[in-house]
């Protein structure tokens, strides 16, 4: 599972063997540049959920419900969902929490909606943490966690993220479990693997978790391409010959789409 928030980015993982694709609430801090995820609206999830979908054709579709549009209850939690599914194309959603939104989880598969679980450290949870701590430390925590994760199980989640807890946790909550478990920074003894796309093409020089694997560091050819633009602008490199169009209409071009987004050659 990776995540994706806008429809190029979408059709470049969709061709890849990438089984789940995640609109996830952390676009509040890797798209809005917010320090957490809280302040991430219904609305916000459900217009990047649409650009998403517009990209894939493979991929199944999983949106986050944010913060505040399920925790009130069950009725809220089903009108959310609902309007992921009907306004932004979610194929499923995935709720943060365990045995407290039990109910929320049996009202929305109930409605016919798919539900991703989502446990340990959860980042709706924060301040509550005391910040990005990792969870399920300790005998109690861990038996509290795989209690939450047999009640997720049993209120009809298709699977479960387990987020930042030890890795030999995770795998003791996978045996006990007959529906997949989804790890980040959880070990490798899940069924599946989630990160977010910016932290596994590296286009943030400074995030530097743990748990994260960059399988490209792309910042700095990014900022080199955007500063060879700005010098040969400067220097009337560009745009050159190749770039410009004549006093004539070239009707290969306007055919073969090579005038650009803009779409417009005057």
């Amino acid at each position: 599972m990776v995540t994706a928030y806008d429809a190029t980015f979408a059709r470049l993982v969709d061709a890849c063997d990438v089984d789940i694709v995640l609109v996830g609430d952390s676009l509040g801090m890797v798209v809005q540049g917010e320090a957490n995820t809280l302040g991430v609206t219904l609305d916000d999830m459900i217009y990047h959920a649409r650009c998403v979908r517009r990209g894939l054709r493979f991929a199944h579709l999983t949106v986050d419900l944010p913060f505040m549009t399920y925790q009130v209850g069950p009725d809220q939690a089903l009108r959310s969902a609902g309007r992921l599914m009907k306004e932004g194309g979610a194929e499923s959603v995935k709720l943060e929490g365990g045995r407290a939104i039990a109910e929320s989880i049996r009202k929305i598969v109930h409605a016919g909606i798919p539900v991703m679980g989502h446990l340990g450290l959860t980042p709706q949870s924060v301040h509550a943490f005391g910040g990005f701590k990792i969870q399920g430390r300790g005998e109690v925590a861990a038996e509290r966690l795989k209690e939450d994760a047999i009640r997720l199980q049993d209120a009809g989640c298709y699977a479960i993220v387990l987020e930042g807890i030890p890795a030999a946790l995770a795998s003791q909550v996978r045996t006990t479990l007959e529906i997949p478990t989804i790890g980040i920074g959880a070990g490798v003894g899940c069924d599946g693997q989630v990160l977010v796309m910016q932290d596994l093409l590296g286009l943030d020089d400074a995030f530097r978790p743990k748990f994260v694997k960059r399988y490209a560091a792309l910042a700095e050819p990014i900022r080199e391409a955007f500063g060879e633009f700005s010098r040969e602008v400067r220097d009337g490199d560009f745009p050159d010959e190749a770039h410009s169009f004549g006093v004539g209409r070239d009707v290969t071009e306007r055919e073969n789409g090579e005038s650009g987004h803009s779409g417009d050659e005057s």
